[in-house]
């Protein structure tokens, strides 16, 4: 038979709360009622008796003041005499004892409160309980009740420095449980001075474009309050924020001004007073500048330097920042180069930025920042560094060509392609350094006038930086002066500027002593079949194509001539010689298989159609310095090579601007022995006229005997003028020559005696030079500055009856050519 069941059951059946009574009843299921009930805790064999505390009263254990040391596991049993005597033991019931709901006090604001100011204190009960009321309690009034509300917030209006003091709050309720602990206190101060915040701006002073601006609103208050920012107005409020810093985008000089700052908080809201006004100056901000040297475009090796300038206020000190945009990307060893490269950039702060030996992987696009304290200048724009594979390479030209005659002028021209920036040039002849190559000049190394020895292979190399980087050297550029009249002549045969391969030629020198040499695919070397003065080649080949001339023991060049070997089946037919001016050019188109003009082809000069011909010839009856040029021929389906002709100028032209000249030198030199003539007449009218024999002068300035009228006095006058006209070079239309054009005049007047040698002798002697100092470069021939000189002597010897004046003038015109 099964003992009966016990159950306990626990009034209040929630937690308990110390203080509290609490009763625990112990049910048995049984028709039996003379029960006795044992109590037990805990699972402790020791019955629960009755206390202070705890009182059994039959199946009821009653708990009063419950203090937290009651809570635990409670269980209860039956006994009785007779069967059963015993119940079951229940099951344990857990009681709960805490302690009473706490208060805390929150005061907002959390700290010290200016008059004038709202503050409220709130009272929180925990755990949270409804119908609460709230006793508010002040300093150790803890008996007069301050305040008893439903609201949990005690709110102080316009606090003044009475209210300062200690503050704490408890609960009270109808219930369980009627009360709550008593909060603990809290402390309000409250200060009678008005907070006056203080306004500083980084950076300070002036501010940039483009950059950002923090304004700070400095205050010695905590936490809590809201800021208020103005701008030219205390009216003009612009922004608020939660804490005491404000920074402003400056997009443009109009974000300056005037600023003000104060804090505020609560509700309604209390403020601080206004901080002091503080001016923000705002300016455009500076846009860096990169440049680079030597160039932008540069060669591997080279050193380059970028430099970032930037131009505010005179020798600010900025932090420079580099950046660079990567242009290409090459193989992964030069990609990690880059990377590496790119980096170091980024983290450079200098203003010279130098690269040594240049490479691929540094190419790029560079930038620049300039950075002063807090603000930072406009970037400047990249520049794109370009680095050439190679080494540079020095190439020359010639203008207007390689060919001409001395006196004329050329310019050698020296330049890197691709590049122009920053070379200094050296110039070199024959492998030799020119002294006077003009470093520097821009590249140009002009002959004018230029002379025989000038004649030579010209090679030049440019230099940049520090260090200097070289160029290679350039490719060779043969300059051929011709004389205008050579001493010596290179004779050809057949007289031809252009041969067709496997042709013959003779070569030969008109002068003993003198040999062939040439110059093909950048050698110089003497003829391959030298007798003599005379150079035979029995088969031509294209590698014949050169210049050849005649060159003595001692290195002088004389009478270059340019020879074209074509392997084609076209050449033209002209003369290695240039065409004098005012002669007649003619022109053939030669086929190989025939040496005759070809029926029809058409001539062409300076890659311009001048002729179309039907017979394979083609003349330019006068031919003027116009016609010089390059000329070819051309048939439907060949075409010859290109071959230079050069125009000189003919000597008739100056010798009648030489005449001209002379001729009003003639005449000023008869005005000025007619004023003579006139003073001696004058002087010497005292004599008697008569019958003499002179001697006049010969060409050769030799005397011979003329009658001339007897004079009344034995004095002979002789007047004697010579003019010579010389000519040292050639000139033509376009340029005058360094040589001198001279006239000379020499007037002499003789006054010889007679027979019987009585009478003075007076002598006058005249001598005008007219001298071409300096050239011209008009087409006409430029008339020379006159020298006039004058002497006059006189001398008696003794008394003559006779006298005669006579009046003799020559002019002599020589030509002297140049070689």
């Amino acid at each position: 038979m099964t003992l009966p069941i016990s159950t306990v059951t626990v009034t209040p059946d929630s937690a308990v709360f110390t203080g509290e009574t609490v009763n625990l009843k112990c049910v048995i299921e049984s028709d039996h009622s003379d029960w006795t009930y044992e109590w037990y805790k805990d699972r402790n064999r020791v019955k629960l008796q009755s206390d202070g505390r705890y009182t059994v009263n039959r199946d009821t254990l009653t708990i009063r003041g419950a203090a937290e040391s009651d809570q635990g596991q409670y269980w209860c049993r039956g006994q009785r005499y007779g069967r059963p005597n015993s119940s079951q033991s229940s099951s344990a019931v857990s009681l709960s004892v805490t302690a009473l709901p706490r208060s805390t006090v929150t005061v907002t604001p959390d700290s010290a409160v200016f008059t004038g100011e709202t503050v409220k204190l709130k009272c929180e009960i925990t755990p949270y309980y409804s119908n609460w009321r709230y006793e508010w309690y002040k300093d150790t009034h803890r008996k007069s009740v301050l305040q008893v509300s439903k609201l949990q917030t005690l709110t102080i209006r316009g606090a003044a420095e009475s209210d300062q003091g200690q503050y704490w709050c408890k609960g009270q309720r109808s219930g369980r449980p009627n009360s709550s602990q008593s909060s603990s206190a809290v402390s309000l101060s409250v200060k009678d001075l008005k907070p006056k915040p203080e306004l500083r701006s980084d950076p300070a002073g002036t501010a940039l474009t483009g950059n950002t601006v923090t304004l700070t609103c400095n205050t010695d208050l905590s936490t809590g309050w809201d800021f208020y920012w103005y701008k030219n107005t205390q009216d003009s409020e612009i922004k608020t924020t939660r804490t005491n810093s404000y920074s402003m985008k400056i997009d443009s000089v109009s974000d300056g001004g005037q600023y003000w700052c104060r804090a505020g908080r609560g509700e309604p809201v209390y403020y601080t007073q206004y901080s002091d006004e503080l001016t923000l100056s705002v300016t455009e901000s500076p846009k860096a500048v990169v440049t680079v040297r030597p160039d932008e475009h540069v060669f591997r090796g080279e050193t380059v330097t970028l430099r970032c300038d930037i131009k505010w206020r005179g020798n600010t000190e900025w932090t420079y920042r580099w950046q660079i945009e990567q242009t290409g990307q090459h193989n992964h060893y030069n990609y990690n180069q880059n990377n590496q490269h790119k980096n170091t950039v980024s983290r450079s702060s200098t203003q010279e930025l130098k690269i040594s030996r240049v490479e691929v992987f540094h190419r790029g696009k560079y930038s620049c920042t300039g950075q002063m304290d807090t603000q930072i200048s406009q970037r400047s724009d990249a520049v794109a560094l370009t680095v050439s594979s190679d080494e540079a390479q020095a190439a020359v030209r010639v203008s207007p060509q390689p060919w001409l005659t001395e006196g004329h002028s050329v310019t050698l021209i020296c330049e890197v392609p691709g590049s122009s920036t920053g070379w200094t040039f050296s110039w070199f002849r024959d492998a030799d350094h020119l002294s006077d190559s003009s470093r520097g000049a821009g590249g140009s190394y002009t002959l004018s006038p230029a002379a025989l020895q000038h004649t030579g292979v010209y090679t030049c190399r440019a230099e940049r930086g520090e260090p200097a980087y070289s160029s290679q050297n350039s490719s060779a550029q043969p300059l051929w002066v011709t004389g205008v009249s050579a001493s010596v002549r290179l004779v050809l045969r057949p007289s031809r500027s252009q041969h067709f391969s496997s042709d013959s030629l003779s070569l030969s020198c008109d002068s003993a002593g003198w040999t062939v040499r040439r110059y093909t695919h950048a050698n110089t070397q003497d003829c391959s079949a030298q007798t003599g003065s005379t150079c035979g080649i029995q088969s031509l080949s294209t590698s014949d194509t050169g210049v050849y001339w005649c060159e003595s023991e001692s290195g002088e060049k004389r009478h270059p001539l340019n020879i074209t070997v074509h392997g084609g089946a076209v050449i033209l037919e002209s003369s290695a010689d240039p065409v004098i001016e005012g002669e007649t050019l003619t022109l053939h188109c030669l086929h190989r298989s025939t040496i005759s003009s070809i029926l029809t082809a058409d001539f062409y000069k300076d890659g311009s159609l001048i002729q179309n011909q039907t017979t394979g010839e083609m003349s330019i009856p006068t031919v003027s310095k116009s016609d010089e040029g390059f000329y070819y021929c051309k048939t439907k389906s060949r075409e010859s090579p290109h071959s230079w002709i050069s125009v000189r100028a003919s000597s008739s032209s100056p010798l009648l601007v030489v005449g001209v000249s002379v001729g009003l030198t003639v005449f000023l030199l008869l005005l000025i022995l007619l004023v003579l003539l006139l003073r001696h007449k004058k002087r010497d009218q005292h004599h008697n006229n008569q019958q003499t024999s002179t001697p006049v002068p010969t060409r050769s300035g030799e005397s011979q005997l003329e009658n001339v009228p007897l004079q009344s006095e034995p004095v002979s006058d002789v007047t004697y003028s010579e003019v010579t006209v010389k000519k040292k070079k050639s000139m033509d239309k376009d340029t005058m020559p360094e040589s001198t054009n001279v006239t000379y005049s020499k007037i002499r007047k003789n006054m010889k005696k007679d027979i019987n040698s009585a009478g003075p002798s007076d002598l006058i002697y005249t001598e005008i030079n007219m001298k071409d100092e300096k050239k011209t470069k008009s087409k006409g021939f430029g008339l020379a500055d006159v020298l006039i000189k004058m002497k006059s002597k006189e001398k008696r010897s003794g008394q003559s009856s006779e006298s005669g004046d006579t009046l003799y003038s020559e002019v002599k015109q020589n030509t002297d050519r140049g070689f």
